[in-house]
C-alpha cells in the first residue's frame, strides 16, 4: 500500500528542479519532446558502509506518476519566472502544452523488498523526452528515501534477530510525510509495529507504545504513576522505569505487577531508555525472574542503531524488544541514499535507438548504455550472481560474464534465471496490484535468507556476491568510453 499524502488531490508537476523544466522547454523547442526515451534510477555504492540494499518505494513511485500534472496555479507560477534579463522564462506556448501533459510512459521496475546491488536498474522508465525528464526529482526523492530506510531497518532487524524491532521515529523524522514513507520502509525492512498512529491508520501497520517520562513525573512519585497507569490499562502495562533510579523502578513496576496478577492481569514488562543497557537489563531480568516474572519482556530504547545493538546482544543484555526510533528514520549515518537517474537510450530522427552513454572521470560516474535488464541467475534455489546487460544487443543465453573487476564469470547453462524489472506501468496506467506490506515483508524476509544475509549478527554477508555484465556488453561500453564518445550507433 502507497502511504497517502496531503498533496494527493493537488498536482504533482512542480516536485522538479528547474533545470528539469528549462531542459524540457528547450527539448520543446528543438523538437525533441516526443521521442522516445530510457532512463534508469540506480545507485553506485551500498549504504551504510554495507553490502546490499533492499529496493523499495515503488508504490510510491507508481501512485506519483498516476497523479503528475499541472495544474492552473502550476502555469500560473511557471508564468512568473523570469531570465536573468527580464523576459519571461517561459512563454504561453509552451505553458498550454504542460497543461495537457500526464506521465504516459512505460515503467520496469524490481519489486520491492528485493536485496539488489550498486549499479542495477531498481527503475527503468521508457516514455516521451520532455515528460520522462520531468519526473526525475519526483521519483529519486520517493525511491531514494525509501530504498535507505528499508535498508537501514533490514540491518537493524538483522542484527535484533530474532528479539523484535519496533519503529519509534516520528518525532525525529524530517517533517510528517518523511516520518509516513519511513514507517512504510522500516516496516517493509522487517520492523514488526510503529508507535506512530498516523501511519498505523494510513497503512494498517501494528502500533505500540507504553508511556512517557511526563506521566511519572504527573504523581507524586513513581508507584503511584504505575499503579495509576495500571488502573487506566491493566492488560497494557509496560512501565518506563528510569524516571529516577532504574532498579528502584524496577521494583515499584514489580509491586503493580503483582497487584494486577492477584487481578487476574499479567504485567506485560518494563521498559529501558538511558544508562548502560547491558548493566540494567540484567539487573532487571534478575529481578523480574526471582519475583516471578519470567515472562515480563525487558524493552530497551535510547539511539540504538545495528552496532550498537549487535554490541549489546553480544554482551548478553537480556533485551526482548528493541524501539528505534532517530538512527533509524533519519538514516543516520547515511542521510542519502545517492540513486541516480540517467538516460542510456534515445530514438533518432528515423526511429532507431542510440545508446547514451556518460563518461566521468571518476569510473564509477560512468553510465552503461542501452535498455538495460537484470537477470538473476540460481543454483539448487539460492542467488548466485546478477548479470546486467542491454536488451537491445543481448545474447539470448550469453555464456560468460565479466565480474565486477574485469574476471571473466561462466555462466553455467543449467542454471536457473529471472528477469529483476518487471512491468509495472504500461502508458501510464498501473498493470500490477499493489502488494500488501505484510508480502513485501515477508519477501524482504525472504531475500535476506536466500543470501545468507538473515544469520544472527552478520548483516554484511554475501559481500562476495557477484554483480556481473555480459561480456559483449561490457566490451561495447568499455569501447564507446575509451573513445570518449557520448553516443553509440
Amino acid at each position: 500500500m502507497s502511504p497517502p499524502s496531503h498533496h494527493h488531490g493537488h498536482s504533482l508537476g512542480l516536485v522538479a528542479d528547474l533545470y528539469q523544466l528549462t531542459m524540457a522547454f528547450a527539448y520543446w523547442k528543438q523538437g525533441l519532446a516526443e521521442r522516445e526515451a530510457v532512463f534508469h534510477l540506480s545507485f553506485r555504492a551500498s549504504p551504510f558502509r554495507g553490502s546490499f540494499a533492499i529496493c523499495c518505494g515503488l508504490q510510491s513511485a507508481l501512485d506519483y506518476l498516476t497523479h503528475w500534472h499541472f495544474d492552473e496555479t502550476d502555469l500560473g507560477y511557471l508564468a512568473t519566472l523570469e531570465t536573468n534579463t527580464g523576459n519571461r522564462l517561459f512563454p504561453s506556448e509552451f505553458l498550454d502544452y504542460l497543461s495537457t501533459l500526464h506521465f504516459a510512459g512505460n515503467i520496469d521496475a524490481i519489486r520491492e523488498g528485493t536485496v539488489v546491488f550498486p549499479q542495477q536498474p531498481l527503475l527503468r522508465i521508457r516514455g516521451p523526452l520532455l515528460p520522462v525528464q520531468l519526473v526525475e526529482s519526483g521519483l529519486l526523492n520517493l525511491v531514494n528515501f525509501q530504498t535507505l530506510i528499508c535498508t537501514k531497518a533490514a540491518r537493524i532487524c538483522l542484527a535484533a534477530a530474532p528479539t523484535p524491532v519496533v519503529e519509534f521515529g516520528l518525532r525525529r523524522a524530517q517533517g510528517f510525510d518523511a516520518a509516513l514513507f519511513a514507517t512504510r520502509a522500516a516496516f517493509i525492512g522487517g520492523c514488526t509495529a510503529t508507535s506512530n498512529l498516523w501511519a498505523g491508520k494510513q497503512l494498517r501497520i501494528p502500533v505500540r507504545g507504553t508511556h512517557a517520562h511526563s506521566w511519572v513525573l504527573a504523581f507524586e512519585d513513581e508507584r503511584t504513576a504505575f499503579e495509576a497507569f495500571a488502573d487506566v490499562f491493566p492488560d497494557n502495562c509496560v512501565f518506563l522505569v528510569d524516571t529516577f533510579q532504574t532498579t528502584d523502578g524496577v521494583q515499584n513496576a514489580i509491586e503493580v505487577g503483582r497487584r494486577l496478577r492477584k487481578e487476574g492481569h499479567e504485567l506485560v514488562g518494563v521498559r529501558l531508555d538511558s544508562g548502560d543497557l547491558g548493566v540494567l537489563s540484567q539487573q532487571a531480568r534478575t529481578m523480574l525472574d526471582d519475583a516471578g516474572f519470567q515472562q515480563a519482556v525487558i524493552v530497551a530504547s535510547n539511539d540504538l542503531d545495528e552496532d550498537s545493538i549487535s554490541a549489546w546482544r553480544e554482551s548478553g543484555a537480556p533485551i526482548g524488544m528493541w524501539g528505534v526510533g532517530t538512527r533509524l528514520v533519519t538514516g543516520y549515518d547515511q542521510p542519502s541514499l545517492g540513486g541516480v537517474y540517467k538516460l542510456s537510450a534515445l530514438r533518432n530522427q528515423q526511429g532507431d535507438w542510440q545508446h547514451k552513454l556518460k563518461r566521468s572521470e571518476n569510473g564509477e560516474k560512468s553510465t552503461f548504455p542501452g535498455i538495460l535488464q537484470v537477470r538473476r541467475f540460481h543454483r539448487h534455489g539460492a542467488p548466485c550472481t546478477d548479470m546486467l546487460y542491454d536488451e537491445l544487443t543481448a545474447t539470448s543465453r550469453p555464456t560468460v560474464a565479466i565480474g565486477p573487476n574485469h574476471e571473466v564469470f561462466p555462466i553455467d547453462k543449467t542454471l536457473d534465471s529471472e528477469e529483476l524489472l518487471i512491468p509495472v506501468m504500461r502508458e501510464g496506467v498501473v498493470v500490477t496490484e499493489a502488494s500488501c506490506l505484510e508480502h513485501l515483508q515477508q519477501h524482504a524476509r525472504d531475500q535476506l535468507t536466500c543470501f545468507g544475509l538473515a544469520e544472527p549478527q552478520h548483516p554484511d554477508r554475501g559481500s562476495g556476491y557477484c554483480v556481473a555484465t555480459e561480456r559483449n556488453f561490457l566490451d561495447r561500453t568499455q569501447t564507446l568510453l575509451g573513445a570518449g564518445k557520448e553516443t553509440g550507433p
